[in-house]
């Protein structure tokens, strides 16, 4: 089946607007991705005890490189949203209206920057805190208390990230689609 684009597809907003959206996706895809596979996959897999010996220094090379790679994924993500919405024709104004707020798609958005927030939030106490203080015990001393504490407050982190990161897919959808119902 063919499919034939009209001369006004291919304008320069157009191609500018979808890769934005190509670029949001990619960088969701790449930071989700990226956490669904420490948790599900290398975590079950590195507690092994053939591992053990290599666990913590495997472990801490992984996070430092995926940080850097998360960091570079939640700027892509808060550059190209910030474009999607001015592109599909919101302002600074809008922002600033009461009304906006209070429509269906104001609430969704509203809620979402929040959780977006509270992602970037516990990302940099997770990245920046709490985790290299976890690995710098983890491997200096890895049956002290504080450093079992460390480490499992790096992990509920982590998860809490994911949990978050996965609203704030769902509620991206709500926002492009619509509420369910």
């Amino acid at each position: 089946m063919a499919f034939i684009l009209g001369p006004s597809a291919f304008n320069l907003m157009n191609v500018f607007y979808l890769f934005s959206v190509w670029l949001h996706m990619l960088a969701a895809v790449t930071w989700i991705g990226g956490m669904i596979f420490l948790v599900l996959v290398l975590v079950p897999v590195i507690r092994r005890s053939e591992y053990q010996d290599i666990r913590a220094s495997f472990i801490h090379w992984i996070g430092v490189r995926f940080r850097w790679i998360g960091w570079i994924c939640l700027i892509l993500l808060l550059l190209s949203g910030l474009s999607n919405l001015i592109y599909r024709g919101f302002s600074w104004e809008d922002f600033q209206n009461d009304l906006f707020w209070r429509s269906s798609f104001g609430h969704t958005l509203g809620i979402k920057l929040l959780l977006v927030a509270l992602i970037l939030l516990s990302s940099a106490l997770h990245d920046f805190i709490i985790g290299p203080r976890a690995m710098a015990l983890w491997q200096t001393n890895p049956t002290s208390l504080e450093a079992i504490r460390l480490r499992r407050q790096a992990g509920w982190l982590g998860r809490l990230n994911l949990l978050l990161a996965l609203l704030v897919i769902a509620l991206g959808i709500m926002l492009v689609r619509g509420w369910p119902g």
